[in-house]
């Protein structure tokens, strides 16, 4: 199965999702398996979409990475097996301390309103439960 490498994502602030604010689900674009959701979006002032925790936790993947001389964890779509960028441990320690930082071309956002005409539709809850309309 082919796999998406995450290259050609843009630059910090210059890139599709680093500052979307609407309520959505993120989905690999390569497979459609739900990763993230806008309600545990946050601005890490990196200039690149980043999450507290995935929608799916089983959806996402984490893998050592030295790939820059350093050791960091890469985190890859289960299903797509696309690479999706790196978590960190400099999130909001309130919401659990890690920081999921992503690549926006590794992704496809999917709206709250058309999360039922995209097949997602069990994921309305996450908007209506948490009261988030961000």
């Amino acid at each position: 199965m082919s796999s998406y490498t995450g290259r050609g994502d843009g630059a910090p602030f210059n890139n599709a999702y680093w500052d979307n604010k609407e309520p959505g689900l993120y989905v690999d674009i390569v497979s459609g398996e739900p990763l993230f959701s806008s309600v545990n979006k946050y601005d890490s002032g990196t200039g690149w979409p980043s999450f507290t925790k995935p929608v799916e936790p089983e959806n996402v993947v984490a893998v050592q990475d030295s790939s820059l001389g350093t050791i960091r964890t890469e985190v890859r779509s289960a299903h797509g097996d696309s690479h999706l960028g790196h978590v960190f441990d400099d999130g909001p320690a309130e919401a659990g301390g890690l920081r999921y930082c992503l690549n926006s071309a590794a992704l496809r956002f999917i709206g709250r309103d058309d999360l039922e005409r995209e097949g997602y539709g069990e994921y309305r809850r996450t908007f209506e439960s948490s009261g988030s309309v961000e």
